[in-house]
């Protein structure tokens, strides 16, 4: 079990979940404000998407980024921010022409993928390892794309969060580790329920927990309303956990929540079961990373979780 948790809130995502629930925020004011509010409710990492301020949808704006950063900086709270790497990565073949993206498909270069995270050097950034079947879609991400992207997080000095949605995500990152492209102790985020990824379960948490390289930190989440469970499973099984409004939009069952109060649930279910939740400094210490005010690696006192 693990003592310590590093409480990771996803604020918002990428995904259609705007129609679904009037508290997922969508404008770079309101996520920043959400990131504040799931600091204020005791949560260590905010982990953020944006989203265009008039659709809703996708965006991949540095401007957007760039404003969601500042107004939490800040702000008087503090938190850990890790940016979405992982944008871009959507395919969906056209029905008249497969070789073609239809309508919903998009694509962007590991440069452009990277953009935000050279300009505004968050403590983390995720990097998705690998491709797969995601719902009704495709997201492609081949291995030299992420050999090239790893190799651009590394220049920029950003700790990568590894994103496995499956065993062979795992796999994959490891490799990205024993070919010299990740530093430092390695930051894995099991990413668990994504139809037609890996299940939100203990068997899979504990496969997938079971091939981490020595050394290696590790966190779990589960979507929908395997969230709460997964955060207490991963506690059990030595990791961290993550909650939020990009992986689930329910309080209880037909109760909306909003970023603070799924923070403030996890929090609690975490100390219910005997542990604590991490603070960002001691977050940063345990994980090697950026402080924002000096710019210097803070320095790893406690080592990995594996």
């Amino acid at each position: 079990m693990n003592r310590n948790v590093i409480l990771t809130c996803a604020v918002t995502g990428a995904g259609d979940t705007t129609a679904k629930s009037d508290k997922v925020p969508v404008t770079p004011k309101q996520i920043a404000d959400d990131c504040i509010a799931a600091a204020r409710a005791g949560a260590s990492i905010a982990h953020i998407h944006v989203r265009d301020p008039e659709t809703g949808g996708i965006s991949h704006s540095v401007a957007h980024f760039r404003e969601v950063m500042e107004r939490v900086r800040e702000a008087d709270v503090d938190i850990v921010m890790n940016i979405t790497a992982g944008g871009g990565g959507d395919w969906i073949p056209d029905a008249a022409d497969p070789t073609r993206g239809g309508p919903g498909s998009d694509i962007q270069t590991p440069a452009q993928r990277h953009e935000p995270v050279a300009e505004l050097l968050p403590e983390l950034c995720t990097l998705d390892c690998g491709s797969l079947n995601f719902g009704d879609m495709i997201y492609v991400n081949s291995a030299d794309w992420l050999r090239e992207h790893a190799r651009l997080v590394q220049a920029a000095g950003v700790k990568p969060e590894l994103e496995c949605f499956d065993l062979g995500h795992v796999w994959f990152a490891r490799q990205l580790q024993q070919e010299g492209l990740i530093d430092g102790d390695p930051l894995y985020q099991l990413c668990l329920g994504i139809p037609w990824g890996a299940e939100a379960d203990t068997e899979t948490m504990l496969t997938m927990r079971n091939k981490l390289p020595e050394g290696a930190h590790w966190a779990a989440f589960g979507i929908g309303r395997q969230q709460m469970p997964m955060v207490a499973q991963a506690v059990l099984l030595g990791g961290h956990a993550r909650v939020g409004l990009e992986d689930n939009l329910y309080l209880k069952k037909g109760v909306l929540a909003s970023n603070g109060q799924l923070v403030e649930k996890a929090a609690t279910l975490i100390d219910n079961l005997g542990a604590r939740v991490m603070t960002p400094a001691e977050t940063r210490a345990h994980l090697s990373l950026r402080d924002p005010r000096s710019g210097q690696i803070v320095e790893n006192v406690v080592g990995g979780d594996a």
